[in-house]
């Protein structure tokens, strides 16, 4: 046991012992920056979003622990998602002055697949927990996984992601019709 608590040696141990980014950061970027990617389909941005992911943990000591994983995978999602509100908001401001529009980038021109775009659309107007929900799913993320990142009951899980598509799928059919 450790002085004067109830902890136990092992748990305390690992308080003592002080967080290491750098391994976090090595064993953990490529992944970050690949979900990001498939988000917001622009690699460079995405790497810049990763970093700031990182950056984040940084700001937040009580994230530095067990759950980091999970921490930063939610910290990039909501990244994602509000790189996607971004662009929906830039957009619809362009549609009304279109003189302000930068040209595209070749990247843009070669990563705009409609589909990509139309999915991306919906996900820009669902919810946060909505579209957390189904990136975290579409990743692989396990029940269990979603529900501690999104701190939720495991049991839960099913219904919000069940919730969640239906949103989806009834905003992708008013704006697109049928699939």
């Amino acid at each position: 046991m450790h002085a004067q608590t109830d902890i136990p040696a092992t748990a305390a141990a690992a308080l003592d012992t002080p967080f290491d980014f750098d391994a976090t950061f090595t064993a953990n970027y490529r992944r970050i920056a690949r979900v990001i990617v498939r988000i917001v389909g622009d690699p460079a941005r995405a790497e810049d979003l990763a970093v700031d992911t990182f950056a984040r943990l940084l700001l937040h000591p009580q994230a530095q622990g067990a759950g980091v994983e999970a921490w930063l995978y939610r910290t990039a999602v909501r990244l994602g998602i509000d790189e996607l509100r971004r662009r929906s908001r830039r957009q619809r401001v362009e549609r009304w002055l279109p003189f302000i529009r930068p040209p595209r980038t070749p990247d843009e021109i070669f990563s705009s697949g409609q589909e990509r775009d139309r999915v991306r659309a919906v996900l820009g107007v669902l919810s946060r927990r909505q579209t957390e929900l189904l990136l975290m799913r579409n990743e692989g993320l396990s029940h269990e996984e979603i529900a501690r990142a999104l701190s939720v009951k495991p049991a839960s899980v099913t219904v919000l992601l069940s919730r969640a598509r239906q949103a989806f799928r009834t905003e992708y059919e008013e704006r697109y019709g049928q699939r």
